[in-house]
């Protein structure tokens, strides 16, 4: 479907227009109409596949048709400072043509950041982009009015809830007017979600988009390797190849985003590592030259795995396989945006076989194992046998701290702003 049939403004179209955008993606295609219907929403889609645009497009056209005022009509809660960032970037892509302002508040700035939050807070900005922590921070100072808000938005509203947000999510909405439209999105759509849906959507309109599968355009692979043939692997893969010009490595520890980083450098390309310990101010410089190409291989933590939109990703390479299935979707759907294609490599070593082979069961589809090659000599075999646990028929028992049903990994979600 082209954006000019889902009814948008003719300056919203020009400003999809001038931004090299014509076809809506399917989440956009159903989640467009019901927005500007007026209707709530609650919506699951894979990552990569526009949601950001689905719920930004239909509200600026809302904006569009008021009259100019200072005061806040939109509220979006995200779980990262990241997220926050990005999508206040994308509003701005898109409100080029509008008079519409929005500001990022997040945590991890200087004095001078909280001064500029909280005086758009206080003059009213059309659209503000929030965590939930620090914009707690600025409604405990009793400035924020939100008596105006007509539009709350909750994206990676599971993701929230995993990092413990639920409180805090319930306490803003009490600042804010009972007669709203109120929008969720999710990757996923575990009970706890559904639950926190019931209490906060009125009737909405459920929409489903390839929940829990990797981008069509994703390619998967994965090599058995010990743990000390990691980085030269990694090395040889692309080292030798130049036209491979973007290239994401996760981990699953912030320490051992340093050791990557470190067993990378002083090769012919340049890397940097990204994770909570830096700065705000230096987080959004790589991000800003690993956009811009300046460096082409970034070793990231999941902070990065949902929500941050980097265009034109050739390989995404899991380090570790992820403590969760659902996080390697989130993973490999870094590449592969949209209607692109791309690859994606997992490091299997002898321990997380099992950890792999349940994420398999998730996506319902066996990676191909790849051949080491021979100058690394051999890697582990493929096997269940030292990884598997106890069952009652098929179902085996999830890992102590790995259970789908509370969706955390021995602690690994961790509050933060």
């Amino acid at each position: 479907m082209k954006f000019k049939e889902l009814k948008l403004s003719d300056t919203l179209l020009e400003a999809l227009t001038y931004m090299g955008f014509d076809d809506a993606t399917p989440i956009q295609e159903q989640a467009i109409p019901a927005i500007l219907n007026k209707r709530d929403l609650i919506a699951s889609a894979q990552t990569g596949t526009g949601k950001t645009a689905a719920f930004i497009l239909p509200v600026l056209n809302d904006l569009l048709e008021e009259k100019h005022e200072h005061q806040t009509k939109v509220l979006i809660i995200v779980p990262t400072r990241e997220l926050a960032v990005q999508i206040d970037q994308q509003i701005q892509g898109f409100s080029y043509f509008t008079n519409a302002e929005s500001i990022a508040i997040y945590g991890g700035g200087s004095g001078s950041e909280w001064d500029q939050q909280k005086k758009a807070l206080i003059s009213g900005t059309d659209i503000i982009v929030a965590t939930p922590g620090k914009l707690i921070s600025h409604l405990n100072m009793g400035y924020v009015k939100f008596e105006q808000v007509k539009y709350l938005i909750l994206d990676e509203a599971d993701r929230m809830l995993d990092m413990g947000f639920h409180e805090d999510i319930q306490k803003i909405i009490t600042y804010l007017p009972k007669e709203r439209q109120t929008l969720m999105f999710s990757a996923t759509m575990p009970p706890k979600i559904k639950q926190l849906a019931k209490k906060t959507l009125k009737d909405p309109v459920e929409i489903t988009i390839g929940l829990s599968k990797p981008a069509e355009g994703v390619l998967q692979g994965a090599y058995l390797v010990y743990e000390k043939q990691k980085t030269p692997l990694i090395n040889s893969l692309i080292a030798d190849k130049p036209e491979v010009k973007s290239i994401l490595i996760f981990s699953s520890t912030k320490r051992k985003v340093n050791d990557i980083v470190k067993g990378l450098r002083g090769k012919a390309y340049t890397v940097e590592g990204i994770s909570s310990d830096l700065e705000q101010k230096r987080r959004e410089e790589v991000l800003r030259d690993f956009r811009s190409k300046h460096i082409r291989v970034l070793v990231a933590t999941d902070v990065l795995s949902r929500g941050i939109d980097i265009k034109d990703i050739d390989i995404v390479i899991n380090y570790d396989v992820p403590g969760d299935a659902e996080d390697y979707v989130h993973r490999v759907g870094r590449t592969a945006r949209a209607a692109s294609s791309g690859l994606a490599i997992t490091m299997i070593n002898e321990d997380d076989m099992y950890k792999f082979h349940r994420i398999e069961e998730l996506i319902g589809n066996e990676v191909m194992k790849l051949p080491l090659p021979d100058v690394f000599g051999e890697g582990p075999q493929w096997s269940l046998k030292n990884n598997s646990r106890p069952s009652f028929g098929k179902k085996p028992y999830p890992d102590k701290g790995h259970s789908p049903k509370n969706g955390k990994q021995g602690g690994k979600y961790r509050r933060r702003d």
